[in-house]
């Protein structure tokens, strides 16, 4: 596990940025997951540059969604998906096939899961998963209790998790499932990157990358990955040595 701190989100933005970029100019073809939320969206800004000054090129690149509240979608302002086509896959007109995003209100969702899995298995695997952490140490929706060998799945949303997914929504918005990227693909892929911002994640933080290794902590799984990095802005790294 590769820990590094920045002085400040903007500058721990740059970084991730540039970094991602370095992913792809070493395989022009890269498989991408990569979170929505608040945390990564300056992220996303300074990527597209990049790739508008042409530092990157991302037409052989495929994106996969990292998860998604079920019953919404890319339209639904508050959607996961929402936030990064207009971050993210919008500015950089993506291709339709170069996006495979869940479709969150389909009937069968468990077959969601299963096309997901064949995306990244029929890719060889993700060449890089970046993903935030909950403020219950979630990762993607993975919540508290969820084994660590699941691929992708649907899931019950810890009331925190309801909670906190609202300041995303205009409106009060019942969210009750998600569906997820599981954790067996980042124990499985190539580059992890886990981005985390601000003072009010640093407990979780620490008690993820310090504590004992536990599904009752998911972010905890960081821990097996060696080669992972771990990019915080000082806020957020405050209570880490």
């Amino acid at each position: 596990m590769n820990l590094k701190k920045f002085s400040d989100y903007n500058t721990l933005s740059q970084h991730t940025a540039e970094y991602i970029a370095g992913i792809i100019n070493k395989k022009p073809d890269a498989l991408l997951c990569l979170a929505s939320g608040d945390t990564p969206i300056e992220t996303y800004h300074r990527f597209v540059a990049l790739v508008k000054a042409g530092k990157v090129d991302i037409s052989q690149c495929t994106f996969v969604g990292l998860d998604e509240w079920v019953g919404f979608g890319p339209d639904d302002v508050g959607s996961c998906s929402y936030y990064v086509y207009r971050d993210l896959f919008n500015p950089l007109n993506l291709r339709p096939e170069q996006v495979h995003v869940f479709d969150a209100k389909a009937s069968d969702l468990a077959s969601e899961c299963k096309r997901i899995d064949a995306v990244i298995r029929s890719k060889g695997g993700l060449d890089l998963l970046l993903v935030g952490m909950g403020m219950n140490g979630h990762i993607a929706l993975n919540e508290p209790g969820t084994p660590f060998n699941l691929g992708c799945h649907v899931v019950e949303l810890a009331e925190s998790t309801k909670t906190v997914g609202q300041k995303y929504f205009e409106t009060e918005t019942t969210l009750t499932q998600g569906i997820t990227i599981g954790l067996r693909h980042l124990a499985e892929a190539r580059n992890v990157v886990l981005l985390v911002s601000g003072e009010k994640k640093a407990p979780m933080l620490r008690q993820a990358l310090t504590g004992p290794i536990t599904e009752q902590i998911p972010a905890s799984i960081i821990q097996t990955r060696p080669n992972a990095r771990v990019l915080v802005d000082e806020a957020a790294g405050s209570l880490l040595i």
